[in-house]
């Protein structure tokens, strides 16, 4: 007989290696999914695959667990896990029986994942292989886990029979249960078959043997045994119906007993079915007195909720006296407020509770609601109208009496800050009146704003006329001439530079004074009329970029002690229509009031036009602290502001661009324009203006000038072409020397003197070369005609042409040559004849020699190469010539 695979040590270790685990049986089988036919061939769906499984437990604490692992071959014959099944989820083990050797049987477990996929089978090589593994898996699932699977398709006692004949004689060792997998692998090493342990225990198998004795049998002998067994059964129920027959008359006795049973039961059920009807009579009796007495005990509850809640409907449609008298007559001076808040606070929170959801739907349609608030409505509508009219009545007549008191304004001699702390506090006395109105009819506050608005801009109109013309006549400056580059003044006279700081400082004091006094009237405008805006200033805020222009005894100055009613109110920017509505107000409360703001800025512009650098930075820096969204309207004031001073100033310049211009239609000129040094003069006053972002203004004016002063030099110069590149050279040069420091610190003067730089250096060029030609006409016309035939004659054939030959060649060197110091001197002397600016003379003449000898060089290197027989004066020569005048 051939061995079997569950005793090859080889393949337990390769178990064991691709496993981890320590293994105590490993067998080859071969699993299926096909049916069994009769002809015991498989199925065409499925073929058998080689397959091994090993079966292992591991201890885990005071646990052990039993594993089955499914081994399948890889490409390389190496085995690799394919299958792990939980021992402890085995509930049934059947053998096939359908497979006539008997060698196949499958596994069930409760957790696959599938029920209605048919498990695999396993089919053994032979019924020892099978029965040595089911043995197996059945003794660990006895001693492990406490219970036997449902076994089907096998007789246990004949597997039974079959251990006791394969297992060997020796003393099995009893171990503990945690080592029993470690102790059954080392047996099941000595075995010839595997048995951990029997399916029928010692004692079961001694009773059997016994039966089997009684019975004079072999162990053998089973089919005659179960025959036995059956013929004494039927004897026994036979037996056990003779009895029953024989026990006739005592059983006849116990029917008659349960017949007068049944008769006493009979009689009781009557009874008890009299008794039950009565209860139920009586039962229906008081389930009706109960259901009469539940409609009555919830009558009178909800009788007693009406009363209460109709108590509390009256109750809120009842108007106190007081507050009716309060509203329909009361006065509404300084000492009455307190009651006539308290009055709008309840008028408010009356017309509220006759609202949904405060009120409940079902009263709404009630006459005595409907009644009630129609009488509250007229309340509202007669309160709101008496309180708009002494408001509106009430501004007028607070601004009269202020426009009255001249003592509240600037007066000669005397400048005076407009001061209206006094009007605030009392105006602060009707805020929380004019929440209630807002929270009342929101209409009625457009004529209120109207009517606050036309009385404070005629204040506030009046604070700054009289402010700025007692400015204006307080301050002493002396007046500038707005001439400064005019032609007729002459190159030598200055310009008077009187100190005009003053302007400026007017000027700023007018914006430091009102500025502030605008967006505090701004803020103050908005929160007092109610506008849900964000806040102009935030408490300790700044209004201008500067320190707060307030005095310290009004450091409540834009508190306005205005509690919210509506604590959504507090919430900024609720909607865009309403900033566009605070715009349109601010624009009444302090439309007019730029045409005294246009007079200080036309003022100081007569006195110092450039001034309007020093103002223009003023206003940028108030523009750049104006941020809040509610102050709208000085934000536009202070544009209309710079556009103005920007107007002025570009006036000025454009008045400047002409009295330069004027010098092109002067007599001839020669020398230095008069409004270049001008212009010098010009730009340092002006860098001293500069103050933050009038930078720009001013390199524009610098942009202007200078394209214009150029212009008008190239036409002047023009109109005499004999001195045009003399007056371009000397003007140049005397803007770049007056502007020498200023262009090291100003931008945009460097790119002008860069320019005038280049201009020079082309002017220079132009008039040493006319200069040069003028004296060295023949020498250098000769070389001219030598330059341009060697663009189409090779040089040898040059001295063959006519007028080119060598002694042509004599004749212009002899007549241009000879008596050359003369002609150098007559070159200095033509050059210092025309020229007015004496220290551009030697700047000059240094670069008339360095032109000459450059020329003259390209002259002698023709010659060696056309004229190599040829001499002529060398480079050398005539440079110390030219060193030495």
């Amino acid at each position: 007989m051939a061995k079997s695979s569950a005793d090859d040590e080889e393949l337990r270790r390769a178990c064991e290696e691709s496993t981890k685990q320590k293994i105590f049986m490993s067998i080859r089988v071969a699993k299926s999914r096909g049916i069994w036919a009769k002809t015991a061939k498989l199925g065409r769906t499925h073929t058998a695959k080689p397959r091994v499984i090993a079966i292992s437990t591991k201890a885990k604490g005071q646990r052990t667990k039993a594993f089955l692992h499914v081994l399948k071959y890889s490409t390389g014959g190496v085995l690799e896990p394919a299958k792990l099944y939980k021992l402890k989820h085995l509930s049934k083990v059947e053998v096939v029986t359908n497979d006539p050797s008997g060698c196949t049987f499958m596994l069930g477990f409760d957790n696959l994942r599938s029920q209605s996929v048919a498990p695999p089978q396993w089919t053994m090589r032979n019924v020892d292989d099978r029965n040595r593994v089911l043995l197996c898996i059945l003794s660990i699932c006895k001693d492990v886990l406490g219970r036997l699977p449902k076994v089907v398709g096998i007789d246990v006692v004949e597997m039974a029979l079959w251990a006791k004949e394969n297992t060997p004689t020796f003393t099995k060792q009893h171990t503990n249960l945690q080592d029993g997998p470690v102790s059954a692998a080392v047996e099941e090493r000595e075995m010839k078959v595997t048995v951990e342990r029997e399916l029928v225990s010692q004692a079961e198998e001694e009773d059997m043997e016994a039966l089997l004795g009684t019975y004079v049998m072999g162990i053998g002998e089973a089919e005659a045994f179960s025959e036995r067994l059956k013929r004494e059964v039927q004897a026994l129920e036979a037996a056990n119906v003779h009895a029953i027959l024989e026990n006739e008359p005592l059983i006849d006795e116990v029917l008659q007993g349960l017949e007068a049973a049944t008769s006493c039961v009979e009689d009781m059920d009557e009874w008890l079915s009299i008794f039950n009807l009565k209860l139920r009579h009586m039962r229906e009796d008081i389930e009706s007195i109960e259901s009469r007495n539940n409609k009555l005990e919830m009558q009178s509850v909800n009788n007693k909720a009406l009363i209460e809640e109709l108590d509390k409907l009256l109750e809120r449609l009842r108007i106190p006296s007081e507050y009716a008298a309060s509203l329909t007559g009361g006065s509404f001076d300084e000492t009455r407020m307190l009651q006539n808040i308290e009055a709008c606070e309840w008028l408010t929170n009356a017309l509220r509770g006759l609202e949904a959801p405060n009120l409940d739907p079902s009263y709404g349609n009630m006459r005595a609601v409907k009644e009630k608030r129609a009488e509250l409505d007229k309340l509202k509508t007669t309160f709101v109208r008496r309180a708009s009219e002494f408001l509106r009545n009430y501004f007028t007549s607070l601004v009269d009496f202020m426009i009255s008191d001249k003592s509240y304004f600037s007066q000669r001699g005397q400048l005076k800050r407009p001061d209206h702390a006094d009007l605030r506090y009392k105006c602060r006395t009707y805020a929380r009146l004019l929440q209630h109105l807002k929270s009342l009819d929101k209409n009625c506050l457009g004529s209120l704003r109207k009517a606050y608005c036309t009385s404070l801009n005629l204040l506030l109109r009046r604070e700054a006329r009289e402010f700025a013309n007692e400015l204006r006549a307080s301050t002493k400056a002396s007046r500038n001439p707005t001439v400064w580059l005019e032609g007729s003044m002459g190159s030598n006279q200055s310009v008077n530079s009187a100190d005009t700081s003053t302007v400026s400082d007017a000027y700023a004091k007018m914006l430091t004074i009102f500025i502030p006094l605008l967006v505090d009237e701004s803020s103050f405008f908005a929160h007092f009329m109610c506008f849900e805006v964000p806040a102009l200033v935030p408490p300790g805020g700044l209004a201008n970029g500067n320190k707060s222009a307030h005095d310290e005894d009004d450091v409540d100055y834009d508190d306005l002690g205005i509690m919210d009613i509506d604590e959504n109110d507090n919430k900024a920017g609720k909607k865009t229509g309403e900033l566009e509505a605070l715009n349109e107000s601010l624009h009444d409360l302090l439309d007019g009031i730029q045409e005294d703001f246009y007079a200080v800025v036309d003022w100081a512009y007569k006195i110092d036009p450039l001034r309007c650098i020093s103002m223009h930075g003023i206003t940028e820096r108030y523009i750049s602290g104006q941020k809040a969204d509610a102050a709208g309207f000085v934000r536009i004031l202070l544009d209309d502001l710079e556009s103005r001073i920007s107007m002025q100033f570009s006036r000025f310049v454009d008045e400047a661009c002409h009295q330069i211009e004027r010098n092109e239609r002067n007599v001839r000129q020669l020398g230095v324009l008069s409004y270049i040094p001008r212009f010098a003069t010009l730009a340092t006053r002006m860098e001293q203006y500069i103050q933050g972002q009038s930078r720009d203004l001013v390199d524009q004016a610098y942009t202007k000038f200078v394209t214009t002063m150029f212009l008008t030099l190239d036409k002047i110069a023009k109109a005499d072409t004999k001195y045009e590149d003399i007056m371009l050279l000397e003007n140049y040069a005397a803007f770049q020397n007056s502007l020498y420091d200023l262009a090291n610190m100003v931008p945009t003067l460097a790119k002008f003197y860069h320019d005038a730089s280049e201009n020079y250096e082309q002017a220079c060029t132009r008039h040493i070369n006319v200069i040069i030609f003028y004296q060295f006409e023949r020498l250098f016309q000769f070389v001219r005609r030598i330059e341009d035939l060697m663009y189409t004659i090779p040089p040898e054939e040059i001295p063959f042409q006519l007028g080119l030959s060598k002694m042509d060649l004599r004749k212009v060197v002899k007549s241009s040559l000879s008596g050359v110091d003369k002609s150098i001197s007559a070159m200095y002397k033509r050059l210092q004849k025309n020229l007015t600016s004496e220290e551009l003379l030697p700047s000059l003449w240094d670069k008339c020699k360095k032109e000459f000898l450059d020329k003259y060089d390209s002259f002698a290197q023709l010659v060696s190469k056309i004229y190599p027989s040829e001499n002529v004066p060398s480079v050398s020569v005539m440079h110390d010539l030219l060193a030495s005048m």
